[in-house]
């Protein structure tokens, strides 16, 4: 399967995971506004699907997922199994653990993950009862990132994209089924993210297991393998999630802003996943393993062409979809979530916000791009170095910014400390010789940014024409359909005309399933 296809499999479901969100969200936003309801619950899911990015999707799949891959191309895929099931019995009792010592000491975890909640005792003490119901969901989710990085190691990409779509369906479902019964809303969808850790866990079981990779439970037991995947996890904790260790940093400092800034971050944040994931964490996803099988097998040559490409794609889907947000943030926000509870004043907030975010999306789809390059090569040192320097920086301008902009000065800090990430990962693969443009990534670039400028241009003279923020909703939503659409033509004509991409190629590349 080509990197290409891997890609396509991976956004596709993403996709439909993100939609799914936005339903999610709208609800959510719906019943529950922005206001100390929302900020307790979105920081009670925040808690544990900080240590998920970074014990699972992160730290563990950027170690587990070449050493698995060395396994297989190697050893055998008996010594691949025997080593994934140690993980997983080592990775349980580990989580395990720490969801034991979280839940003991939840109130004080609490006075350091959003301090500001302090100064309202009712809205604290929700976030802690809150935080208690969804913490459990890590050790389930864990294990799914493990199964996960099997799947994807033996190029079966669906079935773990496919599992947050599980978490977004168990959302909508407690929302609608559970609320009537719960003391509260935000309770409902507490419960639904830990039923969900569950049902994720259970779908990846079946799905290894379909798959001949069965993974038998074992005593915990350390070797020398597992002493090894410990020790490039614990640089990867942070090199790997330095993204969302930020979101952690805005989290806590945002709750000394304002009643609902943590709220109009979180939505904000919400729309740029959508791009975010269908694209970086699909390349990432898909770039990871690639490059690990083909430098297991001394192809070097295939894997530099290979992370010139996931470059070529992130920034060919990524540029046009950044400007798209900064143009719209507003209307964008509009649409989706000004109902119920959420009003002008929450649209007003949180579109700004999402203006702010977009300026670092490109960076931050980079950063999933370039991070391979290091993990694949068995490198999770350089990226802890890179990503205290950005965490220590982000920290720096959210301390100058945030008095003088609010929680504008949080997503500020945020965007350019992403974008410092990115440009440092690629400045030092490149010294090292592991990323040099090809002349086709070389040429195509500028392209992709007057294309995507080109697009942004009618974007902007659309919204002034068409677009009015008091119609029905119906109006609202037909006319931003249409400058969608609008946009998207302008910006695929502009492409090919410019030479930014070739359709042709694209296509001939989706059915061959090797490169062009």
């Amino acid at each position: 399967m080509s990197l290409v296809r891997s890609i396509a499999t991976v956004s596709g479901f993403t996709l439909l995971s993100r939609l799914l969100g936005f339903c999610r969200d709208i609800l959510i936003a719906g019943m529950l506004g922005a206001g100390g309801m929302a900020d307790a619950f979105f920081v009670a899911f925040k808690f544990p699907n900080l240590f998920r990015r970074l014990f699972g999707e992160g730290a563990f799949s950027a170690a587990f997922i070449p050493l698995l891959a060395g396994d297989i191309e190697k050893r055998g895929m008996d010594a691949a199994r025997e080593f994934a099931a140690r993980a997983m019995s080592m990775l349980i009792l580990i989580t395990g653990f720490l969801v034991a010592i979280i839940e003991t000491l939840m109130p004080w975890a609490m006075y350091v993950f959003a301090p500001g909640f302090a100064e309202n005792p009712e809205k604290f003490e929700l976030a802690v009862e809150l935080s208690r119901i969804t913490f459990p969901y890590l050790a389930f989710i864990s294990a799914v990132a493990l199964m996960s990085g099997v799947m994807n190691t033996l190029h079966r990409y669906a079935a773990a994209a496919a599992a947050p779509i599980i978490l977004n369906i168990c959302l909508i479902a407690a929302l609608l089924g559970l609320a009537p019964i719960t003391e509260t809303p935000a309770h409902a969808l507490a419960w639904g993210v830990a039923i969900a850790g569950v049902a994720q866990f259970l779908m990846l079981v079946i799905a290894c297991k379909r798959v001949g990779f069965a993974i038998k439970w074992q005593m915990p037991r350390v070797d020398d393998r597992i002493k090894l995947l410990g020790k490039r996890m614990i640089p990867g904790m942070i090199g790997a999630g330095v993204y969302q260790i930020n979101l952690l940093i805005d989290t806590m400092l945002a709750s000394l802003v304002s009643d609902g800034a943590v709220s109009w971050l979180y939505y904000a944040d919400r729309v740029q996943q959508l791009p975010l994931g269908v694209i970086g964490i699909a390349i990432g996803t898909a770039l990871l393993p690639t490059l690990s099988r083909q430098l297991q097998g001394d192809d070097a040559k295939t894997a530099m062409y290979s992370q010139n490409r996931g470059i070529e794609i992130a920034l060919l889907l990524t540029l046009p979809a950044a400007i798209a947000l900064g143009v719209m943030g507003l209307p964008v926000i509009n649409v989706l979530f000004e109902r119920g509870a959420f009003g002008a004043e929450e649209t007003l907030m949180t579109g700004m916000a999402l203006t702010v975010f977009a300026f670092g999306l490109p960076a931050s789809v980079l950063v999933k791009v370039l991070a391979p390059g290091f993990f694949a090569r068995e490198d999770t040192k350089t990226p802890i170095r890179i990503g205290i320097s950005c965490m220590v920086l982000n920290i720096i301008l959210i301390v100058v910014l945030m008095p003088w902009f609010g929680h504008l000065g949080i997503a500020a800090a945020t965007s350019v400390s992403v974008w410092v990430n990115a440009t440092s990962l690629g400045f030092i693969l490149h010294r090292r010789g592991d990323l040099t443009f090809d002349a086709r990534l070389a040429r195509r670039i500028p392209r992709i940014l007057v294309a995507s400028a080109l697009m942004g241009s009618a974007l902007w003279f659309a919204i002034d024409a068409f677009w009015q923020n008091d119609a029905l909703s119906i109006t609202r939503i037909i006319t931003m359909a249409a400058i969608v659409t609008g946009g998207m033509a302008v910006y695929a004509v502009s492409a090919q005309l410019l030479g930014a991409t070739s359709f042709s190629e694209l296509k001939a590349t989706l059915k061959r399933g090797k490169p062009a």
